[in-house]
């Protein structure tokens, strides 16, 4: 069959719901910085004017000109070997979005879908399409599903109302004042055309989504929301680090077996969990500088871009500044934490730390107490009155920016103990914080609890235990544990195992 009759069979099976979704997803708007061609990003008018075009006329030509100028673009591409494209980038994104949707062309080549993965150095298990679909593009999709057409209708006017944000913009002046959201996937097409309009102009990113939230804020909740769902649980969604779909994100062990009892079931724990959480895990043992040096720039290989979140066991002796590496040597342990923050491929995405080894020699013993010890060898607020929100500063968008971003940002250390303290380790099963983190994420994942909040369970369950020094002083003592957040968001466990199967339920 000609290819031409197949691109327009195939675009006329999918609904405009569909089409605006699969045009929304195709023009994301952060394309990754280390691939060949990403400068070249897209203009204004390919990821707005179909955009803008379709709402005011209520016809999906435009659209659909943009869905067969892809198609005929990855139709005519050759694969190059030695180097990663933009069109490389774009072509995984189009083919994930289609599989999630349920509208992959007949005609699409996987063939060289697998050749770039190639390019990428995908494992088996990064090659589930799930990956390659971009996590804050699916909570913005879950919103707009959220909203009736009369809530995108209202934001839409609320944002017509900032003279100083639309001013000059051509396709905010095509779509008009008033819009009629209600045919079939107009809502979709008007609501996607917010987003990509206040990402271009620096409103908003994955983590920074007050202005969003602004605008869903001043509707009017009966109106506006889809049976079963509020304006406040709308703007919480908002408010989560997305990491919704499978993988979780990747995940790195780091262990110093040597001179550690234990130190293998830690490793065994810490990769359960972790796959339990539905992470691709990696696993270092006996790490060494080199080693470390080797992870960093693994880590900062294109296809890390797709990753929505990054975390890292690192697991050894140490003392209050550095940790004991397997050959001896030690590093600081401010220069590891500092130095993989700053990796380019997960800006703006949660990293996570545990931090476990001693920070010292100091522990908090129980004197006099004869009771045996598990023995071891070592923003938002609400503002109700009008009186105390006068007393407020104004904060005005001129004064806000979202270009830059301190690299520590979004960013969690956990610490198995406190500073100048023993981190206790069972002879058996290793470090006892382990042991309990790993169980209490274990029992906590259907119920949806934010990483935090199970810190925090973690730190009354561990200073709970009693544990006893193995010399002949039989020291009592307690464990404190603690972390540091520079968490912009909430970071919430999945709420079931994530199967790694290729299975999904098609959106509508």
């Amino acid at each position: 069959m000609d290819e031409v009759i197949q691109v327009t069979q195939w675009l006329s099976s999918i609904t405009p719901r569909k089409k605006a979704k699969l045009f929304f997803f195709t023009t994301h708007a952060d394309a990754p910085s280390p691939m060949v061609g990403s400068n070249d990003v897209d203009t204004h008018e390919e990821t707005q004017l179909p955009l803008a075009t379709t709402v005011a006329l209520h016809n999906f030509k435009n659209i659909d000109e943009f869905l067969k100028k892809k198609v005929n673009t990855f139709s005519c591409y050759n694969v190059i070997e030695n180097e990663i494209t933009k069109t490389d980038y774009e072509y995984l994104r189009f083919y994930s979005a289609c599989k999630y949707l349920d509208v992959v062309p007949p005609f699409l080549d996987l063939e060289k879908i697998s050749a770039i993965q190639n390019k990428f150095e995908m494992t088996d298990e990064e090659r589930d399409y799930r990956l390659l679909l971009d996590s804050a593009d699916l909570v913005l999709e879950k919103v707009c599903d959220s909203l009736k057409p009369a809530g995108v209708s209202q934001m839409w006017t609320a944002l017509r109302k900032d003279r100083n944000l639309i001013r000059g913009v051509k396709t905010i002046d095509i779509i008009g004042f008033f819009v009629d959201p209600n045919p079939t996937g107009i809502k979709e097409c008007l609501f996607f055309f917010i987003v990509r309009f206040l990402q271009k102009a620096d409103k908003i990113n994955r983590v920074n989504t007050n202005r969003l939230e602004r605008l869903i804020a001043q509707c009017d909740e009966s109106s506006s929301c889809e049976e079963g769902k509020t304006i406040d649980f709308i703007i919480d969604s908002l408010r989560f680090y997305p990491t919704g779909l499978y993988p979780f994100g990747s995940c790195l062990i780091m262990c110093v077996i040597e001179g550690r009892d234990g130190a293998m079931q830690e490793i065994e724990k810490t990769m359960e969990i972790s796959r339990h959480l539905g992470m691709i895990t990696h696993t270092e043992k006996n790490p060494t500088k080199e080693t470390i040096e080797l992870v960093k720039k693994e880590l900062m290989k294109p296809k890390y871009q797709f990753y929505s979140s990054f975390t890292c066991w690192f697991m050894s002796h140490g003392d209050s500044n550095s940790m004991v590496l397997a050959d001896g040597e030690t590093i600081e342990r401010e220069w590891f934490l500092t130095s993989f923050p700053d990796i380019s491929t997960f800006q703006l995405k949660p990293k996570v730390f545990f931090m476990v080894s001693c920070r010292g020699a100091n522990k908090f013993s129980l004197k006099g107490d004869e009771s045996e010890g598990q023995s071891a060898t070592c923003d938002y607020y609400d503002i109700g009155s009008a009186l105390i929100r006068n007393r407020m500063l104004d904060i005005t968008d001129s004064v806000r920016d979202i270009s830059y971003v301190q690299p520590m940002m979004d960013t969690l250390v956990a610490y198995s103990t406190i500073l100048d303290h023993l981190s206790g380790r069972a002879n058996t099963h290793g470090s006892i914080y382990v042991d309990r983190a790993c169980v209490l994420m274990s029992e906590n994942i259907s119920r949806g609890r934010s990483l935090t909040e199970i810190l925090e369970h973690l730190s009354q369950d561990l200073h709970e235990i009693l544990q006893e020094t193995m010399d002949e002083d039989r020291i009592v003592y307690k464990q404190a544990c603690h972390y540091d957040s520079f968490f912009r968001k909430t970071l919430k466990l999945p709420y079931t195992r994530h199967p790694k199967e290729d299975v999904h339920s098609a959106p509508q």
